[in-house]
C-alpha cells in the first residue's frame, strides 16, 4: 500500500501549521524547511503555486495520495451541492479519518495502522482498507481481541474531542457516523475553493 512515510515535521514546517497533529520539533521550528528557511523569501507567489500548496496540504492531512485525491475530487463535483464541502466530506467519511476522530489513535498515521492491521470493524466486520467509505448509519468499532491494545488505551485517554457529526460509546469502544458534516463542523484548516479552482483548469 502506497503512502508517505517521510519526515513529517518538514512537512508541517513547509506548510506553516503542523498539519500531522502535536509537533514539539515543529513548535521549535516553525519557518519552512532548507538553508535560507527562516529569510524572507522573494517574489509573490502565483495564484497557481497557492492552490498547488493548498491541495498539497490536503492531501498530507489527510494522507491522501494523487490519484486517490483526484479520484475524490471527480465524484465531489458529481454530487449535489457544493464541491469543495463534498471533497471535504469524502475526505472526513475515509475510514482512517473517522478512527482518529473517534480517538482511538493520536494521528491518521496510527489510524490508518490499526485499520490495515485487522483491529477495526465497521458493522462488526473487519474492513482492513483505511480508505474505506463509511456510510451515514455505520457503526465503527474496536475488535474485541484488540479492545485491550495499550495502544488504543492510552489514546483515548488522551482524546477529548466531540465532533457533532458522531456519536461514540466508551464502554463498547464503538461509535456511529451520525451524519456528514457541515464545512463550518471541519476542524481542518483549508482553503478547499482553492482545490476547486485548480483541478478546474
Amino acid at each position: 500500500m502506497a503512502r508517505y512515510t517521510g519526515p513529517k515535521t518538514k512537512i508541517a514546517r513547509k506548510f506553516g501549521e503542523p498539519i500531522f497533529g502535536d509537533d514539539k520539533s515543529f513548535e521549535k521550528r516553525n519557518y519552512p524547511p532548507g538553508q535560507h528557511g527562516n529569510a524572507k523569501r522573494r517574489g509573490k507567489k502565483s495564484e497557481y503555486a497557492i492552490q498547488l500548496m493548498e491541495k498539497q496540504k490536503a492531501k498530507f492531512t489527510y494522507g491522501i495520495l494523487e490519484r486517490q485525491f483526484r479520484n475524490l475530487f471527480e465524484k465531489a463535483s458529481r454530487s449535489k451541492g457544493v464541491t469543495g464541502e463534498a471533497l471535504l466530506q469524502l475526505c472526513e467519511s475515509r475510514l482512517d479519518n473517522i478512527v482518529y476522530r473517534f480517538g482511538l489513535s493520536t494521528s491518521r498515521r496510527g489510524a490508518r495502522q490499526l485499520v490495515s492491521h485487522r483491529h477495526i470493524t465497521v458493522n462488526n466486520s473487519i474492513v482492513n482498507i483505511p480508505s474505506y467509505q463509511v456510510k451515514v448509519g455505520d457503526v465503527v468499532g474496536v475488535r474485541e481481541k484488540s479492545k485491550s491494545l495499550n495502544i488504543i488505551v492510552e489514546a483515548k485517554e488522551k482524546d477529548s474531542s466531540i465532533y457533532e457529526w458522531l456519536s461514540w460509546n466508551n464502554d463498547q469502544l464503538q461509535g456511529t457516523y451520525i451524519n456528514l458534516p457541515g464545512r463550518i463542523q471541519i476542524p481542518e484548516n483549508i482553503k478547499e475553493q482553492l482545490i476547486v479552482e485548480l483541478y478546474s483548469k
